[in-house]
């Protein structure tokens, strides 16, 4: 199986409480919200496509708890995620937990990396994580992402937790796709390819042609 980061990031970095004010308001954070005035129906219907290829779905403790709240909530029938959220086979990643309250739910402790390791040796689509930024920076520093989707908001934050921190784990990528909706998101799907490569300029020789 193929394990995918889909992650909604600000011009500034800032993945904290993208839907609304009280998201998370971890760490004294009042800025939430900042995402959902540039959402348009482009954007659903190509996040609606990424959800058709999830076999399961990867969470943190935290995103685990907010979703967990609110998705069995959304009962409008026009709403094209909810079934599919609700139904999906979820893993928790928690030390703390013993048992999830959303249903189907496995909770993975202990050596979780060597745990995503065996569940990605299964034939199937993908395993998918929607925000747990902490758990993605934790996954991402140990190489476990197969592919990274950002979907970045024509805002600056200012404040709040960013899915890359400094002292992050230095990494290659590959872009396979890139778009924008009429609201302004940019949706840029990325491969890892390992470190990152160096070099100097020293002038337009340097550059390949394309």
């Amino acid at each position: 199986m193929k394990l995918t980061l889909t992650q909604f990031v600000s011009l500034d970095g800032v993945s904290q409480g993208p839907g609304s004010p009280d998201e998370d308001t971890s760490g004294g954070f009042t800025r939430g919200g900042w995402f959902v005035p540039h959402m348009d129906q482009d954007f659903i219907a190509q996040a609606s496509r990424w959800l058709d290829l999830a076999d399961a779905l990867l969470l943190g403790q935290r995103t685990y708890t907010a979703f967990a709240r609110d998705w069995p909530l959304i009962t409008d029938p026009q709403d094209p995620f909810t079934a599919r959220m609700n139904s999906l086979p979820k893993y928790l990643a928690s030390n703390t937990l013993t048992e999830g309250s959303w249903n189907p739910t496995t909770i993975l402790s202990g050596d979780i990396n060597t745990q995503l390791r065996e569940l990605k040796a299964a034939r199937g689509g993908e395993i998918q994580i929607h925000g747990s930024s902490t758990l993605a920076q934790s996954l991402f520093a140990a190489g476990l992402i197969d592919e990274l989707r950002l979907v970045v908001a024509p805002v600056v934050v200012g404040s709040g937790r960013r899915l890359f921190p400094d002292g992050a784990t230095p990494a290659g990528l590959r872009l396979l796709a890139s778009r924008t909706t009429p609201g302004g998101l940019a949706l840029h799907s990325y491969q890892l390819t390992g470190p990152p490569g160096y070099a100097t300029y020293t002038g337009v020789r340097d550059v390949p042609s394309s």
